[in-house]
């Protein structure tokens, strides 16, 4: 499992370098972030639970997908991939694997708002306007299961 925690880490590492840096992340990374993450929450839990919380994250993530969706069309006027990037996309499928239901809305939540903050921080040191969401998304989940691993937060599969 060690192995397959700092291979975790190794692509959380990557795809903020390369999101910040870019804009542009390799798209193999987040099915290996979702494998690695899926394998650490299905051996930390009840196969039963994995599945349902598997089910229940794509639900929330379609339905957050849909509304940025047709708020872009919508209220915007703009294209979808001109508001929200397809890195973002992929990184919101690789997560719905990663935790239980109530913790994947907690920690979700909370990678928006630590995103918010840390764009307001850094972006004085991009060349670029737009938010490099995913990659700093990225770093909050490498902190929040750093985190977990070193003992700082209480497991993250059971909430």
């Amino acid at each position: 499992m060690i192995v397959l925690k700092i291979i975790l880490i190794v692509i959380f590492s990557l795809i903020f370098y390369q999101d910040f840096k870019e804009r542009q992340v390799y798209w193999f990374l987040f099915p290996f972030f979702g494998l690695c993450s899926a394998i650490l929450f299905y051996n930390s839990t009840l196969p039963e639970l994995f599945y349902v919380s598997v089910g229940m994250n794509l639900v929330f993530v379609s339905i957050l997908l849909l509304i940025v969706f047709l708020y872009s069309k919508l209220k915007l006027k703009s294209k979808f991939n001109e508001v929200f990037g397809l890195g973002d996309v992929l990184l919101f499928i690789a997560l719905i694997f990663s935790f239980s239901t109530i913790s994947f809305l907690i920690v979700f939540v909370f990678s928006l708002l630590f995103s918010l903050l840390i764009h307001f921080i850094l972006k004085q040191y991009s060349k670029y306007q737009s938010v490099p969401l995913a990659g700093y998304m990225s770093l909050f989940f490498a902190l929040i299961y750093i985190s977990n691993w070193i003992g700082i937060t209480s497991s993250l599969y059971t909430i």
